[in-house]
């Protein structure tokens, strides 16, 4: 599993020019499932999410996650955080899971958020999304398990 996650000001989804998901200060996480991936990487990765240390504490250093920064989250399903580009121009998918596996594995993952801090917004898993964001810093990590 791959997720980039990024420190945001604020962030929407919209789907047929319609609003899905929207959130003010907080975290856009775009969520790429590989074949590999099980309901223990989920966890693994929603724990990650809800701990990774990417938000400014006092002194201006990145010492805070999104729960202490009271940040919403915006989950986004991107099968192409899954491509192989290492070689050629053109990505390959074949390390991404089938939207079978990967849909309930991304459901999976904003439940495991909810239990862990609070519901996320999310995008539509498998739509056609146009994402709109303000990138806070610009921060942005690539987190993979």
């Amino acid at each position: 599993m791959n997720c980039l996650l990024q420190r945001v000001l604020n962030a929407r989804v919209e789907v047929s020019a319609n609003i899905v998901g929207q959130i003010e200060s907080g975290l856009l996480v775009f969520v790429g499932i590989e074949q590999q991936d099980d309901k223990h990487i989920v966890k693994k990765m929603a724990e990650k999410i809800i701990a990774y240390r990417l938000f400014a504490d006092e002194n201006h250093k990145m010492n805070l996650n999104v729960q202490e920064a009271q940040g919403d989250i915006l989950l986004v399903s991107q099968f192409t955080l899954a491509a192989n580009t290492r070689k050629g121009m053109r990505p390959s998918f074949s390390t991404a899971a089938k939207p079978e596996i990967s849909e309930p594995l991304f459901m999976q993952l904003s439940e495991m958020i909810t239990t862990l801090y609070k519901p996320p917004q999310m995008g539509v898993f498998g739509a056609d999304m146009q994402v709109s964001l303000c990138n806070d810093g610009p921060v942005s990590f690539v987190l993979s398990l």
